[in-house]
């Protein structure tokens, strides 16, 4: 059995992630909440801008990894202030930075261990409103492919890059049918993502079955990064 340790996941994908991998894995779920995580998934509070990973009781093998905190500040760019650019910076990427310095060790005492990060089909397509969690999740993008290259064929690291998805984080993009509806014609499938779009590919990463994948940036978007459908 595989220990998989996630970084948030008490809400939305995340959690998604981890009910589906809990079948099959120990999980760990380390975040400030745990109102929505059921009953047989261990949950450690952790803060990740304020707490220290390496102070957690966490399992002396780490065979999976997500991190799975984000934030949208979806403003035009007069508007966004360098602090904002910091904060998204800080959320996004340094506390993944820190958290995997932390568990380097563990991560390492695996057969080879699969790491799943998150990133934005906005990285790839230029959109407006998008600079800043833009920039900060393009920071993820180089960063695992680097990290990947160093550490292979010791542990395997992958990005989902998702267009809009239907999940807490953007519930004021999605309150209503109407805007649903509107947000999703503009995809070429004609929906926005749902959270299973999105835990599947993380959970199918994580598993056996991908182990030849490696360093890569998959779109799950509805075809927004590649196809123009009009």
């Amino acid at each position: 059995m595989k220990n998989i340790l996630l970084i948030g996941g008490s809400y939305g994908i995340g959690l998604e992630i981890a009910i589906q991998l809990n079948k099959n894995n120990n999980v760990i779920i380390a975040s400030r909440t745990a109102d929505e995580i059921p009953s047989g998934i261990q949950h450690i509070p952790f803060n990740v801008l304020k707490d220290d990973i390496e102070q957690l009781e966490l399992p002396e093998v780490l065979d999976g990894f997500v991190y799975c905190p984000g934030s949208i500040h979806l403003k035009p760019f007069k508007m966004l202030s360098p602090n904002a650019f910091q904060e998204d910076i800080d959320i996004n990427f340094m506390g993944l930075v820190k958290v995997i310095h932390g568990i380097l060790p563990a991560l390492n005492k695996s057969q080879q261990a699969s790491l799943v990060f998150f990133s934005t089909v906005a990285v790839k397509v230029g959109m407006p409103f998008h600079t800043s969690v833009a920039a900060a999740k393009g920071a993820i993008e180089g960063f695992a492919k680097a990290l990947a290259a160093e550490y292979a064929p010791n542990f395997r690291v992958n990005v989902i890059a998702p267009s809009l998805t239907d999940t807490p984080l953007a519930g004021s993009l999605l309150s209503s049918d109407a805007k649903k509806e509107k947000m999703g014609n503009r995809h070429p499938l004609k929906r926005v993502g749902t959270i299973k779009d999105i835990a599947n590919l993380a959970t199918f990463l994580l598993s056996e079955q991908s182990s030849w994948i490696s360093g890569q940036v998959l779109g799950v978007d509805g075809g927004m990064s590649t196809l123009n459908v009009h």
